[in-house]
């Protein structure tokens, strides 16, 4: 696939989508750790690309949007704008509507099936301080999450509290058989030394 349409694809397919450097738990760039904590302070679940790790995203992501920097925000497949924007919209209260809107919708036609936003808000609603990382597709899910509320809990109980936010899903068949890994925050950094993240994944 082209990197234009793997571009295209990603903002198809996610409504709300960070183009940023580094990871939301670990931004590489004072603008992009600005974006990430506004869009966090919403409670909006929201994909990303680190285009440190993405160098033809980085490359060819301008050309498409006609913004030159990072980070870029893309709402409904939009371009939003970078820091600034973003900063201005959240002090005039306009960019919480334009997320709620754009993430209900998905939420909300999602009769069979959990996608990825569903499941990050219910765990999100158990867990209030998590990050969620969802990759996969379908029946083959592995959700990752981060939470301050894991600590001194064991792999076990850290698990049980992640299953305890999915239990309506999995029991109705909304959500079938998935993988979980629990982490503090700590835990999730020290495996960042050793293991690059995904290329795209979904925080909150």
């Amino acid at each position: 696939m082209k990197t234009e349409d793997k571009i295209r694809k990603q903002l198809a397919e996610n409504p709300v989508i960070l183009y940023m450097k580094g990871i939301p738990a670990n931004p590489q760039c004072g603008f992009s750790g600005k974006a990430v904590g506004i869009l966090n302070a919403t409670n909006i679940p929201f994909a990303y690309v680190n285009v440190l790790e993405a160098p033809f995203i980085r490359e060819k992501l301008p050309s498409i949007s006609h913004w030159p920097t990072y980070p870029q925000l893309f709402i409904n497949g939009e371009l939003i704008g970078g820091c600034d924007i973003i900063e201005a919209m959240s002090n005039d209260n306009s960019l919480l509507p334009l997320l709620t809107t754009a993430t209900s919708k998905i939420f909300e036609s999602s009769d069979d099936v959990l996608n990825a936003s569903d499941i990050m808000r219910l765990v999100k609603q158990g867990i209030n301080d998590a990050t969620v990382l969802v990759e996969g597709i379908g029946c083959d899910l592995l959700i990752t999450v981060i939470s301050s509320q894991f600590s001194g809990l064991a792999l076990v109980k850290k698990q049980q509290l992640v299953m305890a936010t999915l239990k309506e899903p999995l029991a109705s068949g909304k959500l079938h058989a998935v993988s979980v890994k629990a982490h503090t925050p700590e835990e999730w950094q020290a495996l960042q030394l050793h293991k690059p993240s995904g290329l795209l994944q979904i925080q909150h």
